[in-house]
């Protein structure tokens, strides 16, 4: 299990795409199945028609519209508020982001700090 993710300061289905594009040069060779759930730049006609694109290697799946006991989203972040944001004030958006910075590379080098919050869906 690989934990990815990436800061824009917008997500729309561009800023998605790119997601996506670095998505696929890290896991060039594997095939991968991917959930998303029903944000609106998800159903864009050019990310859908990139999915068609590389449906050799990737099998999309959508979540159903409000269920966030179904997105493993949900339980990550509530781990990252845990142990980065939860009652703690921050000066800057920076101070936010380097906190989060280090919950994520914290979770990259030891993916079993969250293992338990995803047990459901493994």
């Amino acid at each position: 299990m690989r934990f990815q993710y990436q800061r824009d300061e917008v997500f729309n289905a561009t800023t998605y795409m790119h997601f996506l594009e670095q998505m696929a040069r890290s896991y060039h060779g594997t095939k991968v199945h991917y959930l998303q759930d029903n944000a609106p730049y998800h159903k864009d006609k050019n990310v859908w028609q990139w999915f068609k694109d590389n449906r050799s290697w990737l099998e999309v799946y959508n979540l159903p519209p409000y269920s966030p006991e179904l997105n493993a989203q949900e339980p990550l972040w509530k781990y990252t508020r845990k142990s980065g944001t939860h009652n703690k004030c921050f000066n800057s958006q920076d101070e936010i982001y380097d906190t989060l910075l280090k919950v994520f590379t914290n979770i990259q080098k030891q993916p079993s700090l969250i293992q338990g919050y995803l047990h459901p869906f493994l």
